[in-house]
This record gives C-alpha cells, sequence and structure tokens, in this order.
C-alpha cells in the first residue's frame, strides 16, 4: 500500500509511541494524516467516534490510543484500565468496518502474554497458552481480547489488517509521571532526582531479579509504518528490542547514565511484576524485513538528556 496518498488517521497520535510514529509517517511523505487530541475526543464515546469518521473519513487506522501505565497504575485502576481499552478498540473497530476503511493496523503489548511459558523468549504461538501476570491482567486480557476480534473482522469483512506487539518501549518524550510511567522512565527519574537532592541511596521496587526487553520507541514506529504498507493478515507479530535485561542491571546502567554513584537496594515487599519478558522477533524479520537499529546504551543516553532538559526548561519557566 502507497501510504502517501491515503488518509490515515492515527488514534493516540499524541501519546509517547504515537508522536514517533506521525513523525515516520511525515517522512514517508504523507500528507493525509490526522490525529486528534485527547481533550479533543473521546474514543470511549461512540458518537464522538462516529463523528470523527465523518470528518476525517480515514482510509487507513492506526490504533495506539490505549489506557496504560506502570505496576503501581495497574494495581490502582484495573477495572478503569480494562473498560477503557476495550471500550476504544471497540468504537474504533466497529467504525471501521462501517466504513470498510482499506487498512486496520493495531499495536498490542506483550503484557497480553502468559506470566509463566516453558520457554524463553515468548513466540507468538505462547500468547493464549496461559494467563498474563496478575498486576497487568485485566490491561493485558483487554488488549489481546482486541487482537481476537481484529481477527474476527478480518475473517468475516476481509479488511486487511496487522496486529503488532511491542515489548517494552522507551526513549525521549516518554511519560515521567511519577504515579504512572514504567520501569525505565521511573528510574530515570529516581536517579536524577537523587543526583540533584544529593541522594547517597536510592530504593526501587520488587526484587531486581525479574528481567525486560527494551525497544526504543523511534525503531516500534518504523515497524508499524512498515506493517502499515505490507501486512494484510492479522495474525500477531512480535516487535523485539535489545535483549533481555534484569531491573538489578538495568538500574546500575541507567544510575551509570544519571551520574549517580551512590547505593542502590531493592525493596522487596513490592511487586516485580512479570518475572521474565523478552520476545521472538523472527517473524517481524521475514514479513516485515525490520530489525531495531538503536544501540541500548545510545537509546538509554538519548532518553536521559530529553529528561534533563525538560527538567531544566520547566525550571528556568517556572
Amino acid at each position: 500500500m502507497d501510504l502517501t496518498s491515503k488518509r490515515i488517521l492515527v488514534t493516540g497520535g499524541n501519546g509517547f509511541l504515537g508522536r514517533n510514529v506521525l513523525a515516520k509517517l511525515y517522512q514517508a511523505g504523507c500528507e493525509g494524516v490526522h490525529a486528534p487530541q485527547r481533550h479533543h475526543l473521546d474514543l470511549t464515546v461512540v458518537h464522538e467516534v462516529a463523528e470523527l469518521w465523518a470528518m476525517y473519513r480515514p482510509e487507513v487506522v492506526i490504533h495506539l490510543a490505549a489506557n496504560v501505565g506502570g505496576i503501581g497504575k495497574n494495581r490502582r485502576m484495573p477495572g478503569r484500565i480494562w473498560l477503557d481499552n476495550m471500550a476504544m478498540a471497540v468504537n474504533v473497530l466497529e467504525m471501521s468496518v462501517a466504513a470498510s476503511v482499506e487498512k486496520i493496523v493495531y499495536v498490542g503489548t506483550v503484557c497480553s502474554y502468559p506470566k509463566v511459558v516453558d520457554r524463553m523468549p515468548f513466540i507468538e504461538a505462547d500468547l493464549f497458552s496461559g494467563f498474563p501476570e496478575e498486576t497487568n491482567a485485566p490491561y493485558g486480557i483487554a488488549k489481546r481480547a482486541i487482537g481476537v476480534g481484529l481477527q474476527a473482522i478480518h475473517e468475516q469483512y476481509g479488511i486487511p489488517a496487522a496486529y503488532l506487539i511491542p515489548t517494552n518501549l522507551y526513549g525521549p518524550a516518554d511519560n515521567f509521571d511519577i504515579d504512572d510511567s514504567h520501569v525505565i522512565p521511573a528510574m530515570i527519574r529516581r536517579f536524577v532526582e537523587a543526583v540533584e537532592n544529593g541522594e547517597e541511596h536510592v530504593s526501587l521496587w520488587g526484587t531486581g531479579r525479574c528481567s525486560r526487553e527494551f525497544l526504543y520507541a523511534d525503531d516500534a514506529a518504523a515497524a508499524i509504518v512498515k506493517a502499515a504498507e505490507v501486512v494484510e493478515t492479522p495474525h500477531p507479530i512480535n516487535l523485539g528490542g535489545s535483549g533481555e535485561v534484569t531491573i538489578e542491571v538495568l538500574a546500575h546502567k541507567i544510575a551509570r547514565h544519571c551520574g549517580f554513584g551512590g547505593a542502590i537496594t531493592f525493596d522487596t515487599t513490592q511487586p516485580d511484576g512479570q518475572p521474565r519478558r523478552a520476545v521472538d522477533g523472527r517473524r517481524a524479520k521475514d514479513e516485515l524485513g525490520w530489525e531495531p537499529t538503536t544501540d541500548f546504551e545510545d537509546g538509554l543516553t538519548a532518553t536521559v538528556e530529553w529528561y534533563r532538559k525538560q527538567r531544566s526548561m520547566e525550571a528556568t519557566n517556572a
């Protein structure tokens, strides 16, 4: 599909991943791109979604919008997270069917994978082999169900579609909110503040023994745009990143990037979340011709530098 001539709707286009996707679309020469902001549109309200379709008449839909956060938010708001993600997707998919759009691209989550599998990294066939880790199960189950819905829509209505599952994302312009952020931005904020305040000790949640794999958001965006161009069938496609790393090793990497030289301990009264998380990316390489290109250390450097610049600008404007 030549995207440059298409009317493209990107839900969640003003979010962390969305801004990277918009940049890739513009770089590719796409001019008919629309990304309404959240305060102008509530995707959980069906008549507002209908008005959106009437206004923009999208031919390609890239559904990124989600109610998402770290372990803390998932523990505080499991019901709201499940309700919002299901409602947004149902409205977007129903309107896409009614309008007979030419392509739907849906981005799921690695949180949909089971808590325990027989092997690591996750392959796409593992997706339904067990229940997700409990602290983010409502989010993971909702996103998994949406993927099933997309496959059913493709089967019944013949709409070409893509279903991508990125591992944990990070990068500049991530969410650094103290209550809702994921592990990398949360650690960066904690260590930067520790340096600024002259602290000699930082305590982090969990045991430090669980593991994650991280994907630079710009690399994920490149895969999403490529999928919009070439993928027709919505079977799951993993988007892998930098390889599996334990949270303890990650903490020391980020501390070094932030210039923190004090002690790092782990509060084992707080949850780890998923024991291990990494994905097999061979299907993405075979079907998209895509692999991540950003070195993990370079990505961390860019993310820390962006956050420090933002803090400096906020302090100047305060």
